[in-house]
């Protein structure tokens, strides 16, 4: 298995503009991690897509995956379309940022759209990016994310569906505590489907802030590696057995200074896979 960092770790230092996305892969570059997670809500006009790939072949860092927050549910044919269009670009994007990866969303939940409508609009539109993905070279990785694909059994259903070996999981640790599922379990569930791996913990929590609230109303926030409540070891464990040979991508997001945070994740990811 082989670590990176997402730079959605430091987001909250991004999208302040306190730092930029030179500094995150100076960032992981000084925490001898050799691959970066990137998505596109963090180019900027001084920092495009083709600045950064140019910035990190210098400082001899890869991308791991490429991230992005398409929504597939939409009523209207062309409003779809124009979802189906943006991954198909971001495909492109992934091409040239050198990575086989892309991350993908299912959709979201919109009124009087039944689940049932939403699930078909959603497999419709990935066969047709998945076969594009498939001239490319580049896999889907569809994370476990939202009411359509939030639990192992829906992001199961789906890429069955869709039948496409181009398609695959991608699996974050945490966020299946958000509908009920124990990680564990729910990454056996996907053993033979897992692309990428989103690599979080999460904690119970009372405050009011910074929480994600689970489908039966508990609240989570996000820790540091290792703290919280994913059985992050065992996981690591199964994956090895299963001989998984993918990305663990660090995915931080706690309270604490996010530099500071992903540094402490980063150090256990690396106990775990020595």
């Amino acid at each position: 298995m082989k670590m990176g960092i997402s730079a959605w770790s430091v987001q909250k230092l991004l999208f302040s503009k306190k730092i930029d996305l030179r500094e995150f892969l100076n960032f992981a570059k000084n925490n001898v991690v050799d691959n970066v997670e990137l998505l596109d809500c963090f180019w900027t006009e001084d920092e495009t897509a083709e600045k950064i790939k140019k910035y990190a072949d210098e400082i001899k860092l890869s991308v791991c995956c490429y991230s992005i927050s398409n929504n597939f549910v939409k009523e209207k044919p062309e409003e779809r379309l124009k979802q189906i269009e943006y991954v198909k670009q971001s495909i492109d994007m992934a091409t040239m940022l050198e990575t086989g990866n892309l991350r993908i969303f299912s959709g979201n939940p919109q009124e009087g759209i039944t689940y049932e409508q939403g699930k078909a609009w959603i497999i419709e539109s990935m066969k047709e990016c998945a076969a594009y993905a498939g001239e490319k070279g580049v896999t889907l990785v569809l994370e476990n994310h939202g009411l359509f694909a939030g639990k192992s059994s829906q992001v199961k259903e789906i890429i069955e569906t869709v039948d496409s070996k181009f398609l695959k999981a991608n699996v974050d640790t945490g966020n299946f505590l958000l509908v009920g599922e124990n990680p564990l379990d729910a990454v056996k569930g996907l053993t033979n489907y897992i692309g990428f791996v989103h690599f979080k913990d999460f904690k119970k929590s009372n405050a009011d802030k910074d929480v994600y609230v689970s489908l039966n109303g508990i609240k989570y926030q996000g820790t540091i590696l290792g703290e919280g409540e994913v059985p992050l070891k065992e996981i690591v464990d199964y994956l090895d057995k299963n001989d998984y040979k993918g990305y663990l991508s660090i995915e931080y997001e706690g309270i604490e200074d996010p530099f500071e945070g992903t540094s402490k994740s980063i150090e256990y990811l690396k106990s775990l896979i020595r």
